[in-house]
């Protein structure tokens, strides 16, 4: 529908209400019209995705016909280098089913951005951040300008690091969209150490 409009402003731009612009001019008007075009589709389509794309606790707790319990377990603040995001492991009961998230909490400006990573996802992410671990000093005594390396969950959840000047910045990127939402640490091992115990922490609680 969008684009049909588009179609006829063209069309409308080389009619007689527009004889007194040249050709050229109405060339630039009807290129405009399609680039707006192409911009307004591109941000629908972000938009679309934004809205579909479902994460596994929005899946879990979607759930109709069932009644759904949530039960939180504080764990302590993680220690990054601007903020002191709060932490839990929050159980969520629907129906039968059951699951265990690690929940990383940053605060912002005006709204939170949340972590929920699903138990089967932190253990593979535990996986990772001890190979990334293994590699950061390979990686900085390769001196690259610019190089990053990272892991990144089916949620859109993401641990890695950047380097640049021979210096390693390790992060936490909490979700796949939005902005606010990236966290910087120290060092992988304290990344390690918070999601061992996070992992243990529901471990107990199984």
């Amino acid at each position: 529908m969008f684009f049909n409009i588009v179609l006829i402003c063209i069309i409308l731009i080389f009619t007689e209400k527009y004889k007194n612009y040249n050709y050229y001019e109405k060339i630039i008007f009807a290129l405009l019209a399609v680039l707006f075009a192409t911009f307004y589709s591109y941000a629908q389509d972000e938009k679309k995705d934004a809205e579909t794309v479902k994460t596994k606790m929005d899946e879990f707790t979607s759930k109709t016909g069932a009644i759904t319990k949530f039960t939180d377990y504080s764990l302590p603040n993680l220690k990054t280098t601007y903020a002191s995001p709060v932490t839990r492991i929050r159980k969520v009961e629907s129906g039968n089913a059951k699951a265990f998230f690690y929940q990383i909490e940053k605060e912002g400006k005006y709204s939170s951005t949340t972590a929920s990573i699903e138990h089967s996802d932190l253990v593979e992410v535990l996986k990772a951040i001890k190979v990334l671990i293994d590699a950061v000093d390979t990686d900085i005594a390769a001196n690259p300008d610019y190089m990053e390396n990272k892991f990144v969950t089916v949620d859109g959840f993401q641990v890695g690091y950047y380097i640049s000047k021979g210096k390693a910045s390790w992060y936490l990127k909490l979700t796949k969209y939005g902005s606010d939402n990236t966290l910087f640490m120290s060092d992988g091992d304290s990344i390690e150490q918070a999601f061992t115990d996070a992992k243990n922490k529901i471990d107990s609680l199984k």
